[in-house]
């Protein structure tokens, strides 16, 4: 297992629609392990393939609280079940230390295949609803920043820009 590097706001990367995958194979399944060890470590409760630079339509979630519910989606389609939209306050490993509220819909089925390249659907609601959602948003190529206003999006950009120089700095060795 290996932590893969998260792209950051406003990387141009991050606005790359993620292509199918065609094969669930032994490389999609380490991806999906190392996507799962990047995203505990981060720490977060989803991770889009987008995020690690992986243009592929892979998602790996956990929402529990001892961390040991994982779930993976990979070609995910989401639709709603209802008209029906709720503010939820988001985040973002690739937007850091930013977060606010977005509306969506409250109730969607996922139809999706698992890491043995089975198909199955579920039915999810509030914080599943709102994080199938958020990661689908990645694969096409948009951030939850995209729901604010510009003003908002342009002070989100700066924030993240500074917070990612001054996590550069502390990586880089002091000179002697």
């Amino acid at each position: 297992m290996a932590l893969l590097p998260i792209l950051s706001f406003p990387d141009q990367r991050l606005r790359t629609i993620a292509k199918p995958v065609e094969d669930v194979n032994d490389d999609i399944r380490q991806l999906a392990s190392d996507m799962f060890e990047t995203m505990y470590a981060a720490p977060g409760i989803g991770l889009a393939a987008t995020q690690v630079d992986r243009h592929i339509q892979l998602i790996v979630m956990d929402l529990s609280e001892n961390k040991d519910q994982p779930m993976v989606f990979i070609n995910p389609k989401v639709t709603p079940l209802t008209e029906q939209t709720a503010p939820y306050e988001e985040g973002c490993l690739s937007v850091p230390q930013i977060y606010d509220k977005v509306e969506r819909p409250s109730r969607v089925k996922i139809e999706a295949l698992n890491l043995d390249g089975e198909k199955f659907e579920i039915e999810a609601e509030d914080l599943l609803a709102v994080c199938i959602q958020h990661e689908m948003d990645h694969l096409n190529g948009k951030l939850f920043v995209d729901y604010l206003s510009p003003l908002k999006r342009q002070r989100a950009r700066e924030k993240v820009e500074k917070f990612v120089r001054q996590q550069q700095k502390q990586k880089v060795p002091a000179k002697r």
